[in-house]
């Protein structure tokens, strides 16, 4: 159980045990359609990649025709934004290797856990703590196996190198890699909650917010509302970018500490 909460997010606690009976009523729906309950996480998790890709489409298809969308860019000396060809084509790939990959892979880890919830909700501070350990535990192993793919020719051929199709990327871009390398971005998330011991609520936020920030990250734009303008320890679309383009660098996807620690940080000055 909870212990009582202290401080003032106690304002939002109850906003986070209505939002978690919800959740847990939902749960309960679902757990009564062994379908739901096997599939339910990839299709949720490949709808939010689109819809949160959606809003950079529109910036796309705007990019020809607004100066202020152009200015935007990172690379705008590099070309045209991307196609809504591409676009398309982006998405029968994400969506054949979810369907092909992620969606049995997942359909195994739900077997193997627990589908008991707990009856409370986590409290403010227990939920921050939680999303921001997941977050430092996920860039850490995401840093060492992505610099792995690159440092190790064999990886690099046959897991990795399908993601760097994309030289200045786009949105959609973030989920477009090899199967293997899609799967073991989804073991690294799903990994780092359980180790952590995360209430699902606070798992929930966490796949949600990595979720976005991995499309920020690839999206092409330096946005003056982009979450790295506001924490510095972020290095945002500029830093990832950087790495595209050079192939080398800034191999962490968040943080910056890593890759300033063992000396592979990049400048992301690319406009």
């Amino acid at each position: 159980m909870n212990e009582p909460s202290t401080g003032h997010g106690e304002a939002w606690e109850p906003f986070l045990q209505e939002t978690w009976e919800y959740v847990r009523a939902a749960q309960e729906g679902i757990l009564l359609s062994p379908y739901l309950y096997f599939y339910m996480p990839a299709s949720c998790a490949f709808f939010i990649h689109v819809i949160l890709c959606t809003p950079f489409l529109a910036l796309d298809m705007l990019g020809s025709i607004s100066e202020l969308v152009c200015s935007w860019r990172i690379a705008a000396g590099s070309g045209p934004p991307p196609s809504l060809r591409q676009w398309v084509d982006c998405f029968w790939r994400v969506l054949y290797r979810y369907l092909t990959v992620i969606l049995p892979a997942t359909a195994v880890f739900q077997t193997l856990r627990s589908p008991t919830v707990p009856e409370l909700a986590p409290s403010c501070w227990q939920l921050f703590v939680e999303v921001l350990a997941c977050f430092l535990l996920f860039d850490t192993l995401f840093f060492f196996w992505h610099l792995s793919m690159h440092r190790v020719p064999w990886l690099y051929r046959n897991i990795h190198q399908l993601h760097h199709q994309h030289r200045i990327p786009f949105a959609l871009a973030a989920q477009d890699t090899s199967s293997a390398e899609l799967l073991s971005l989804l073991l690294l998330a799903l990994s780092s909650a359980w180790v952590l011991g995360c209430h699902p609520l606070s798992e929930a936020f966490f796949h949600l917010i990595n979720s976005w920030l991995a499309v920020e990250d690839h999206c092409g734009y330096d946005l003056p509302w982009s979450l790295h303008r506001l924490l510095p320890c972020l290095g945002g679309a500029p830093y990832h970018q950087s790495h595209h383009t050079l192939h080398s660098g800034n191999y962490a996807p968040y943080f910056t500490h890593w890759d300033h620690l063992f000396g592979t940080y990049r400048s992301s000055a690319l406009n």
